[in-house]
């Protein structure tokens, strides 16, 4: 196999993992600010919550960012043979 088909792997899987998982990453990020920005307003009326808000991601995102991880982990691995190969 030639060294360039490496390459191109990695290019194709660091790419897909980037449009797969940054979406999702951005979303959850956006969703946590404006959260946190709506129980800041609530405790400067002295309308707090008293449990914690949920910050965590959705299991849609939780998935998307798992396999745009994992599509990283690919493209590493096909770098790393890259420039290892002969």
């Amino acid at each position: 196999m030639s060294g360039w088909i490496w390459l191109a792997g990695a290019l194709v899987a660091g790419v897909g993992g980037y449009l797969v998982g940054m979406p999702a990453w951005t979303s959850w990020q956006a969703r946590r600010g404006r959260d946190r920005n709506a129980e800041r307003y609530l405790a400067w009326r002295g309308r707090a919550d008293r449990r914690p808000a949920d910050d965590r991601p959705s299991d849609s995102e939780r998935s998307r960012i798992s396999i745009g991880v994992a599509l990283g982990v690919v493209a590493v691995f096909c770098l790393v043979a890259f420039f290892s190969y002969r």
